[in-house]
């Protein structure tokens, strides 16, 4: 019985010790801070009903997806193309700007050039053959050119033709 009376008066002291002047600036804050304006909230927005949208271009040209020309498709004989078909000559292999015209020859009334590839071997060509990666061919060989007739593909896929020299290259040394 003993310990439930110094239980019980222990209680009331630690009661007693809360009921003081000791926390009365705590309790002024609470009063203070219900007497200051509140912060508003503003409304919630005006929710928009949901309208669905038809998504209808799924026809179109994809501009992220790469595309490859396609010559179109016409009836046969209609327009210039190139011969297909042909075995190609060893100087189609090049790009026209890295050919060199570095000479000519005649032989038998007949006027040859000397042309230079990249990998420094020497051909010769005359009217008839074919030069360049654009279906190049040679029209006219002369002392100082080679004039030569180039099939090209253009942006909507057509064939036209180009004429091109290649010129004498002078050499560096002399």
């Amino acid at each position: 019985m003993t310990r439930r009376f110094c239980i019980s008066v222990l209680f009331c002291c630690g009661l007693a010790s809360c009921g003081g002047e000791q926390y009365s600036d705590l309790r002024q804050f609470v009063k203070d801070s219900e007497n200051l304006p509140h912060g508003r909230i503003p409304p919630l927005p005006d929710v928009k009903p949901y309208e669905p949208f038809t998504y209808d271009a799924y026809n179109l040209i994809d501009p992220f997806k790469p595309r490859k020309i396609e010559p179109p498709k016409s009836a046969a004989g209609g327009g210039i193309q190139p011969d297909l078909a042909r075995r190609k000559e060893p100087l189609e292999a090049y790009p026209l700007e890295n050919l060199r015209m570095v000479g000519t020859l005649q032989q038998n009334k007949q006027t040859y050039a000397l042309v230079k590839s990249p990998d420094n071997n020497l051909f010769r060509v005359k009217s008839g053959n074919y030069v360049g990666q654009n279906f190049g061919l040679i029209t006219d060989v002369s002392e100082s050119t080679i004039k030569l007739k180039e099939i090209v593909q253009d942006s909507g896929g057509d064939w036209t033709e180009r004429v091109s020299t290649l010129t004498l290259a002078e050499e560096a040394g002399k």
